[in-house]
């Protein structure tokens, strides 16, 4: 299967100034995170840049990269504009790895570019991995999404969804005697992969945003508002920490030396 990555990049940052050329391992991060894509099975990786120093870092370390308008309101905008510039074809898959991503394992990219094709109901496709902790469970600023049976998205929610009713205040996916059918059940954290054909990709922007979508300041939401399907990708393995904050950077920084000792 042939498919694309794009990662969106754009300078502004209010907690982490010009975050996508900041140094990780000797390398800017939009940089690692495109040679990251690149261990995938994708067949071109492309960073969708909203600033000339951003395409020359790219350049200068032999990473394909095309200019795109600075007022994109979302990194969806951004890589529409992309596919554009790119002439890829409606069908073609094309995955949404973020350039504040500089972890994301190559593995976990193939396998939500996998979704499209083994869903061809799915205007998209997403991953997410089992919450082990209430804390994150309970945290708002932890995505949580509830799938069907065929493995589609039901809904995102910064809430604790599904809601534990019986159980609030306790690990209560970790089953309790009265609801064996608990026990091998866990509420799912949502990672921020995403992966789409091009043609719909080009059409998402001109989607009217959804109430949901507003609320809890979930983009995706907007998809499910105007009834298309998102197929979710469960994997075993929390990702890597992506890199929001000074602290966040710090951190990456200290995995990677660690991994290269």
């Amino acid at each position: 299967m042939s498919f694309t990555v794009l990662i969106p990049a754009r300078m502004a940052s209010s907690r982490l100034p010009d975050k996508p050329l900041a140094d990780i391992a000797g390398l800017p991060m939009v940089v690692r995170v495109a040679r990251q894509a690149q261990q995938s099975g994708a067949a071109r990786t492309v960073v969708a840049a909203d600033d000339a120093r951003i395409l020359a870092a790219c350049t200068a370390h032999g990473v394909e990269a095309v200019l795109t308008d600075a007022a994109h309101p979302s990194g969806s905008d951004r890589l529409a504009q992309a596919c554009t510039l790119l002439g890829l074809d409606g069908d073609a898959v094309v995955v949404n790895v973020q350039g504040d991503e500089p972890l994301m394992a190559p593995a976990l990219i193939d396998a939500v570019a996998a979704l499209l094709p083994a869903q061809p109901g799915a205007s998209m496709g997403t991953a997410a991995h089992a919450l082990s902790s209430l804390a994150e469970y309970e945290n708002p600023n932890v995505v949580k999404v509830v799938c069907n049976a065929r493995g589609l998205a039901q809904y995102f929610s910064r809430a604790p969804i599904p809601c534990a009713r019986d159980h609030a205040g306790q690990a209560w996916w970790q089953g309790a005697p009265a609801q064996p059918a608990l026990a091998d059940f866990a509420p799912l954290r949502h990672i921020g992969i995403y992966s789409y054909r091009a043609g719909f990709l080009r059409q998402f922007p001109q989607l009217t945003p959804a109430p949901t979508e507003a609320i809890e300041a979930l983009e995706q939401l907007r998809a499910l508002w105007h009834g298309h399907g998102i197929a979710v990708h469960i994997t075993p393995e929390m990702p890597g920490p992506g890199v929001d904050t000074p602290a966040d950077l710090a951190r990456v920084r200290a995995l990677l030396a660690t991994a290269r000792a």
